[in-house]
């Protein structure tokens, strides 16, 4: 049985990967079919590499096979390894970019310096606060100690109609009427409680002339 040189020259063909050779023999015709697969190669385009097709008489084939695919099957072989290099390094360089964000992003939290309050942050801050002790005085049934913490318009000014309002929602709580109903109601949604200043004056803390002043 002759001794065939086909395998040695396969062999020296510089390729990894699986080389597929399929052979159709119409009468003396012989059509070759020559694929190189490379499984580890992740990219789905090469699927779109077309095999190498030869069409020849066996003789023809015999002579020039080699000549004809060694070449190509080169820079098939190198085109699959590329890809899947470039594969690897789109993953690799998509981790660092996230790492590197992440570094940034810490950074940023790290060395960027809170914003300083506005005056008028300070000031709503001021107000939420007083507000809730009126709040909690409410929730006690402590409806007159409540409608005393109401600031004065002139703290707020831009909260006076809601202010007003509050007063008059406590004030309706509670019975500004201090002997009985035998004596007139006083109203005093509209009255702001009284300051540290005023407390100097000649009247308790309800509002009442202090009779113990003129003895």
């Amino acid at each position: 049985m002759p001794v065939t040189n086909f395998f040695a020259h396969a062999a020296a063909i510089p390729f990894e990967g699986c080389l597929n050779i399929t052979i159709k023999k119409d009468a003396e015709q012989l059509t070759v079919s020559v694929l190189l697969q490379n499984e580890g190669c992740g990219d789905a385009a090469k699927s779109h590499i077309p095999p190498l097709i030869l069409k020849g008489s066996a003789k023809e084939l015999c002579e020039g096979f080699f000549d004809a695919v060694t070449a190509p099957l080169a820079e098939t072989s190198k085109l699959l390894i590329n890809m899947e290099q470039y594969l690897k390094g789109q993953e690799a360089a998509k981790k660092n970019a996230a790492m590197e964000k992440k570094k940034t992003e810490k950074a940023d939290k790290i060395e960027k310096p809170a914003t300083p309050a506005t005056s008028e942050e300070i000031k709503e801050m001021k107000y939420s606060g007083i507000m809730a002790k009126v709040d909690a005085l409410e929730a006690e049934g402590k409806y007159r100690d409540a409608w005393l913490k109401v600031p004065q318009a002139s703290e707020f000014p831009d909260k006076a109609e809601e202010m007003q309002k509050r007063r008059a929602s406590l004030s309706a709580k509670f019975s500004p009427d201090l002997f009985g109903a035998g004596q007139p109601a006083t109203d005093v949604t509209d009255v702001e409680p009284k300051t540290l200043q005023d407390a100097t004056d000649d009247t308790d803390a309800e509002g009442i002339p202090d009779e113990r002043q003129g003895e």
